[in-house]
């Protein structure tokens, strides 16, 4: 019954989200309902592919689930059949390939010399980063829909049913479990943990945020990102989703049907709080937190104060993934596998290129010049912007 309402609630986010109250639009409450049509306008940047791979299979995404990781100019990437790659950043040149035969959901994890994976009944599997063997596989206790956080020390792994483990890297063995009590209905998607030295930081489906220490997972501090509101199961789901952002000591983290904020890393305070609702990872540049609605809208925050900055709907309901800012623009790319790019200052468009027809699901990655983007027919394509 849980997946079968799991299941609607996707449904319902991709085709029945009502839009925000536009700014500066003059279209009408009708066409708030409808998936924008692309507007046309100017490039005022130009967009160079670099190279495009086509070394992966479909990508099956779980609200960008399965994500790829950019490390020592090697780009780590995963599909949901189980295959894993290791892709030359500057040339896409396949450097390694492992086939798990296992449906994966969760990944890609990188640190410690490990390149980490799970899958859709809670396996876990650690490869060497540098040939793509396996050193070992584990279980948890649910299906993992979100990257694990890795380092030297430990893997940690955020299942489904509200559980963090925390694996020994070496082999895999357990070395701590926290867990929280989740809501009746949630969203099918899991915030990312986070590590930050000897802290973990993690996003769960009941609106907190909280810090727990990597080594032991005993819990630091918790803070109430989002309260659920309402008196329907529906109204009241304030899952934290997407991945957080740690900058200066701060975190900026968003919910679904609830809050942006931004919290004090050392103590869980809560420095500022802003109404949102995104089931997406944030984005930050020139002081600004970027944010993509679960409408499709484009924001952009003031980092210091929370204040609405700039917005931007003239891409709804086109089934955005998550922003990445890259060269003072920001980057989304859309459903039928646009790419997009908007300035930071204003949110103009200032650019634009179709990936793929089959569209982008997965969060891209931005490395100086260089955007790489893994669109859902499991290719992979990096553009330089000049």
């Amino acid at each position: 019954m849980r997946n079968l309402l799991c299941l609607f609630l996707i449904l319902s986010l991709v085709s029945g989200c009502a839009s925000l109250k536009k700014l500066g639009s003059a279209g009408k409450e009708s066409d708030k309902t409808r998936t924008a049509a692309l507007v046309a306008f100017e490039n005022e940047i130009k967009i160079a592919k670099l190279w495009s791979t086509n070394a992966l299979g479909e990508y099956g995404s779980i609200n960008g689930g399965i994500r790829p990781v950019l490390a020592a100019g090697i780009i780590y990437a995963a599909d949901s059949a189980g295959d894993v790659i290791a892709l030359d950043a500057d040339t896409g040149k396949q450097i390694w390939k492992k086939s798990l035969d296992f449906p994966l959901a969760g990944g890609v994890g990188f640190g410690g010399g490990l390149v980490v994976v799970a899958g859709t009944d809670g396996g876990v599997f650690a490869l060497e980063a540098e040939t793509g063997e396996q050193r070992w596989n584990a279980r948890v206790t649910s299906e993992v829909l979100a990257s694990p956080a890795v380092n030297e020390t430990v893997v940690v792994v955020q299942s489904h049913d509200g559980k963090l483990v925390g694996l020994h890297p070496s082999n895999g063995e357990k070395r701590w479990q926290f867990e929280i009590d989740i809501p009746i209905l949630t969203l099918r998607g899991t915030s990312p943990p986070i590590l930050s030295d000897n802290m973990l930081i993690a996003g769960f489906a009941n609106g907190k945020v909280i810090a727990l220490t990597a080594d032991s997972g005993s819990i630091l501090w918790e803070n109430r990102l989002a309260i659920p509101q309402g008196r329907t199961e529906l109204e009241r789901l304030v899952d934290v989703d997407g991945r957080a952002v740690l900058v200066d000591e701060v975190i900026y983290a968003s919910s679904y049907q609830g809050r942006i904020g931004a919290i004090a890393k050392a103590s869980g305070r809560g420095i500022w709080y802003q109404d949102a609702s995104s089931v997406h990872d944030l984005a930050y540049g020139l002081e600004q937190v970027y944010s993509v609605q679960k409408d499709d809208e484009v924001r952009a925050i003031r980092g210091n104060s929370g204040q609405i900055l700039w917005s931007n709907d003239q891409l709804t309901l086109r089934k955005l993934n998550a922003p990445v800012t890259i060269e003072g623009n920001l980057a989304v790319a859309d459903g039928e596998g646009y790419l997009h790019f908007l300035s930071q200052t204003d949110g103009r468009f200032v650019a634009r290129v179709r990936v793929d027809s089959d569209g982008v699901t997965a969060p891209m990655i931005a490395d100086g010049q260089t955007l790489y983007v893994q669109d859902n027919s499991g290719g992979i394509t990096a553009y330089q912007l000049d």
